[in-house]
């Protein structure tokens, strides 16, 4: 997905002039409804669309939508209807010069003013869902013939009615235009948030954003954008999210320019700032109801690096106890843009803040093989340290790191998310309890979307040996591996097989392992970046004597956990887990000010680094034969972690 605006909500007649500004916010593309050379892009000749291709091509931007009023109107007679299928060549003449094939349409149904009794009831009408159909057959027959990408937006009507419109036409290619403005305070999004956004966000091939759900002097409808682009990103949405102001109050000094640029701020501002993980975790809230007894002297953290650290930032803001102080990143805008947003100092080099006596705790989010180098520096200052994952991209660095924390008294905890997930504490508690007697064997399956600009973006440092320690094992794969590792210790000896089939990449885009135990336990591991379908999509299962356990997250089929007990199946939980912490934040600033222990300390973030360089040695350098834990413990000198 991609940002763009609407060219005509600048309100400037001068197309050459609203093109430089629009390039000058720093746009890449630009979508046309009016106000080109005076008409609609769909009225304009091969003439005056060469000269529109021009001006896009001296400021360097590319269309990323034609937002037409196609069929704007609600059961037209056919005179209307033959209008809208000169309307419809006009469309197709603009795609063939402009490059760019979807665009935005209606489709006959407009009840909302037109027949306010008959909103939202297309879906429940067949009658008159087959009058709507037999209406728009023509432009549709006409539209696949173009090859023409329709986006059906929901103005005017409700997102169902568009949905059951799409379910009809059956064309794959064509989806919902979102406008979240039109249908935010409406019944369905206030039943259930969380599918209302998943669903919308899976069907959709655009989406529009109007000032009303931005600005905050004339918001009526509060939109969570950053949940919105999150779960749009996660859904694997491929078109523009595109500024739709719908906003001109030059009297109040808020005139379409400014109000379009408020809008791009704010879509700028919430743009997701990591890789898309599971939908259902980017459609939730960050809803933190707890107190903490040292509120009043919150412990002040320092985040280094604004890709996922921008998400942990969002995070930290809202955990009582703890206290955003200061950004860093190496790239200055991005550290700006994160410092304007969290309203906190920023700075390229972490120096200036291991000197600030009032920063307590380093947060490490760089590319992994650098955690390390950071950390030390952070933690040879005096200050505490929290890394993502992995810990680092060697395991001979988080042997250096543990040291270090101990040389200068500081405490060192390893960012794993899951050991803050109910789900992932009941698993490893059913497992300790016995819940399923003896374990047989396990297996940990994760499939997710990685594009060729993932691996491009910030000098490709993803799926190098480097500075990712590894392909989909240690940056997708590590928490499953964590969570393998929390419920069932360390295994004693693993082999794997590497492949890189799809990415241009050192590492692997498809890795197996297998781990033994000194019990008997085997379990088998399996990562991929080469997934077609969207989002994350991953699966833990359980298998002992006495029951079994499946825990499904993203994907196609229902998410959840299943327990297989007494000969049945359920979704209860035997065991009872309170998760005592939000996030990693939270946990280390109990550390800090009430001594409570970490949750994943140095030492036990290590394992499955140490878990990875057997599987990695295993597959390239003894051709997927067994290797000893301890053999590439002892080479690395980290005994403890995993004593």
């Amino acid at each position: 997905m991609f940002p763009s605006i609407f060219s005509d909500e600048l309100r400037i007649d001068d197309i050459d002039q609203t093109l430089k500004i629009i390039s000058g916010w720093g746009y890449e593309y630009v979508d046309f409804r009016a106000r080109v050379f005076g008409k609609g892009i769909e009225f304009l000749d091969q003439d005056e669309l060469k000269q529109l291709k021009g001006v896009l091509g001296k400021y360097n931007l590319k269309v990323g939508a034609l937002q037409t009023s196609l069929a704007k109107v609600h059961l037209p007679d056919s005179e209307r209807q033959a209008a809208e299928a000169q309307k419809l060549e006009g469309m197709i003449r603009a795609a063939d010069v402009l490059d760019c094939r979807l665009a935005r349409v209606f489709n006959f149904w407009q009840p909302q003013h037109a027949a306010p009794e008959l909103h939202d009831q297309l879906q429940n009408r067949e009658d008159m869902l087959e009058q709507v159909l037999e209406m728009f057959e023509p432009l549709a027959k006409r539209g696949k013939e173009a090859g023409m990408l329709f986006g059906f937006e929901n103005c005017g009507q409700s997102p169902r009615e568009v949905l059951a419109l799409l379910d009809a036409l059956d064309e794959p290619t064509w989806g919902l235009a979102w406008d979240l403005h039109d249908d935010w305070n409406f019944p369905p999004r206030k039943e259930n948030e969380v599918e209302y956004l998943i669903e919308l966000a899976q069907r959709c091939n655009m989406v529009h954003c109007k000032a009303k759900s931005v600005i905050p002097s004339i918001i009526n409808a509060h939109v969570p954008w950053d949940r919105v682009l999150a779960t749009c990103a996660a859904a694997g949405l491929k078109g523009p999210v595109s500024v739709e102001t719908h906003h001109h109050d030059p009297e109040n000094d808020l005139n379409g320019e400014k109000a379009s640029k408020a809008c791009y701020d704010h879509i700028k501002k919430n743009w997701p700032s990591a890789a898309p993980g599971d939908i259902r975790e980017a459609a939730k809230p960050i809803v933190i109801d707890v107190k903490r007894d040292w509120e009043d002297n919150p412990v002040n953290f320092v985040i280094v690096g604004m890709g996922m650290g921008r998400n942990r930032a969002r995070s930290m803001v809202k955990t009582p106890g703890c206290k955003l102080v200061g950004i860093c990143d190496l790239k200055e805008d991005l550290a700006k843009e994160a410092g304007d947003e969290f309203g906190v100092p920023w700075t390229t080099e972490v120096t200036p803040w291991l000197s600030d006596e009032k920063v307590d705790v380093v947060f490490v989010v760089t590319p992994t093989g650098n955690h390390g180098d950071v950390a030390i520096q952070a933690m040879r200052a005096g200050k505490h340290v929290i890394t993502t994952k992995p810990m680092d991209a060697t395991l001979a660095k988080c042997n250096e790191m543990i040291q270090v924390a101990k040389e200068n008294n500081v405490l060192l905890a390893v960012d794993f998310e899951k050991r803050f997930d109910q789900n992932a504490l009941q698993m490893a508690k059913a497992v300790k309890d016995g819940v399923f007697g003896k374990v047989y064997f396990a297996s940990a399956h994760l499939r997710i979307k990685r594009t060729k600009e993932y691996f491009d973006v910030n000098g490709g440092w993803h799926g190098t040996w480097e500075l990712d320690g590894g392909g989909t094992f240690s940056n997708q794969c590590i928490h499953l591996l964590d969570e393998l590792i929390c419920s069932l210790g360390m295994p004693i000896e693993v082999r794997a097989s590497l492949h890189t089939v799809k990415h241009d990449i050192e590492a692997e885009d498809i890795g197996l392992g297998e781990w033994r135990y000194a019990n008997g336990t085997v379990v088998r591991v399996f990562s991929t970046t080469v997934w077609l379908g969207s989002g994350w999509d991953s699966q833990i299962e359980i298998a002992g004597e006495k029951g079994c356990y499946v825990v499904s997250e993203g994907g196609p089929f229902e998410n959840g956990v299943r327990w297989y007990l007494q000969d049945k199946w359920s979704d209860k939980s035997p065991v009872t887990v309170e998760t005592t912490w939000v996030n990693a934040a939270d946990n280390m600033a109990a550390a800090i000010r009430s001594g409570e222990a970490l949750a994943c300390d140095g030492a036990s973030g290590a394992q499955s680094r140490a878990i990875l360089e057997a599987m990695y040695e295993s597959a390239r350098f003894h051709e997927g034969k067994w290797v000893a834990i301890a053999d590439v413990i002892e080479k690395a000198k980290l005994v403890e972690a995993v004593s």
